[in-house]
């Protein structure tokens, strides 16, 4: 008789120990995680690049989305003295309307557009960095696949004198 009770105090026991004890559940736990993991790197590129104290550049910027062709590009941003210059097609060398890429107009633009992306915890977010200079190359944003993403690419940068 004794040897049921002991069967069913051990089994209540074991079942106790499996009790999660995290607060949040595990998604969020990810997510918290990967948002933390960001915001680490866009503090520390960011302030790499600042480091590096570059006002004159140029850079070629490209979209791939399901959006109109001005705001896929390619395009070439030109910036001085950390002011949009000029923003036009890479292919015909024509202005494209400004309005439009004004999140993409600067490097410290695309490092607020990151950072506002994290901030918002809603999308999915995978960014690559410049390791010299900090800025970033690559930054996707939602999930293309469902109609619902920006990926895009900086590349061609130049520093200007």
């Amino acid at each position: 008789m004794r040897l049921p009770i002991t069967i069913g105090a051990i089994l209540v026991a074991s079942f106790s120990f499996n009790v999660p004890v995290m607060s949040l559940t595990p998604t969020q736990g990810v997510k918290t995680e990967i948002n933390n993991s960001n915001l680490t790197r866009l503090r520390i590129n960011r302030q790499l690049w600042n480091r590096q104290k570059i006002n004159n550049y140029r850079y070629k910027l490209s979209n791939d989305c399901f959006c109109i062709p001005d705001f896929r590009g390619p395009i070439i941003i030109e910036v001085r003295n950390g002011i949009t210059k000029s923003i036009t097609n890479a292919q015909t060398g024509k202005p494209v309307n400004s309005e439009l890429l004004q999140q993409y107009s600067t490097i410290p633009k695309l490092f607020n557009l990151i950072r506002n992306t994290i901030n918002s915890g809603e999308s999915q977010l995978t960014v690559v960095y410049n390791p010299k200079l900090g800025y970033p190359t690559q930054i996707n944003i939602g999930n293309l696949a469902a109609d619902a993403g920006v990926f895009t690419t900086i590349s061609n940068f130049e520093v200007l004198h």
